[in-house]
C-alpha cells in the first residue's frame, strides 16, 4: 500500500470516526456553532462588538481580521474548489439525516474552516486574549464541518493552511500600505 493510499484511509477513518460522534450536548454545541458561522456572521458579530468598545485599536483589528476572511473565503470557495473537485463525505454519515442537506460544491477545501482560522489568526496578533477566545471558536467550527459530514478533516486541515496564509498576507499588505502612508506624510 502506497502513502498516498494510507493517508487516504486515514482521513476516511477519522473523518467517519469524527461523523459518527452521538454526544448530545456536544452535538448540540457544534450544530449551534455551526449556524452562528454560517455566512460569516459569528466573526462579523464578535467585529462589531470591538470595532464599537475597542476603540481605534478595536476598529482596525475588526477591520483586517474581516480582511482576512474574506482573503480566505475567496481563496478557498472561489479559486480552491473549482481546481478540486472532491465529493462530499457519504450523506448516510450525516447525523440525523441531514446529509442531503449539504451543498453541491467540491468539498475541498473548508470555506468555513479558512474563514475561522483567517479571522483567529488576525484577531491573535492583534488582541491576543479575543484570539484565544477565537481559537476555541475556530476548533468548534472546524470539528463540526467533520461531524456533520460535510467535509472530510483533510478538507478541514487545508481550509486551515487557508486561512493561516490568508491572514498573513492581509497583514503583511496592511502593514506595507501602512508604511507608504506614514513614509508619504512625513515628506
Amino acid at each position: 500500500m502506497g502513502a498516498v493510499t494510507a493517508v487516504a484511509r486515514c482521513e476516511r477513518c477519522l473523518s467517519h470516526r469524527l461523523a459518527a460522534v452521538r454526544v448530545p450536548w456536544l452535538r448540540a454545541v457544534l450544530d449551534a456553532v455551526g449556524r452562528a458561522a454560517r455566512f460569516t456572521g459569528l466573526w462579523w458579530a464578535i467585529s462589531v462588538v470591538l470595532a464599537v468598545r475597542g476603540g481605534p485599536r478595536g476598529r482596525r483589528a475588526a477591520a483586517e481580521a474581516l480582511a482576512s476572511v474574506a482573503v480566505a473565503e475567496a481563496g478557498s470557495a472561489l479559486v480552491a474548489k473549482r481546481l478540486v473537485h472532491r465529493r462530499r463525505p457519504p450523506p448516510e454519515w450525516a447525523p440525523g439525516g441531514h446529509g442531503h442537506d449539504r451543498p453541491d460544491s467540491s468539498s475541498f477545501p473548508s470555506a468555513h474552516t479558512a474563514a475561522a482560522v483567517a479571522y483567529t489568526t488576525a484577531r491573535a496578533r492583534t488582541l491576543p486574549a479575543v484570539g484565544a477566545a477565537c481559537a476555541a471558536a475556530a476548533v468548534l467550527v472546524s470539528m463540526q464541518r467533520v461531524t456533520s459530514a460535510a467535509h472530510w478533516a483533510g478538507d478541514v486541515a487545508a481550509g486551515a493552511v487557508i486561512g493561516a496564509v490568508a491572514a498573513r498576507a492581509v497583514h503583511v499588505t496592511a502593514r506595507r500600505l501602512g508604511e507608504h502612508g506614514r513614509v508619504g506624510v512625513n515628506r
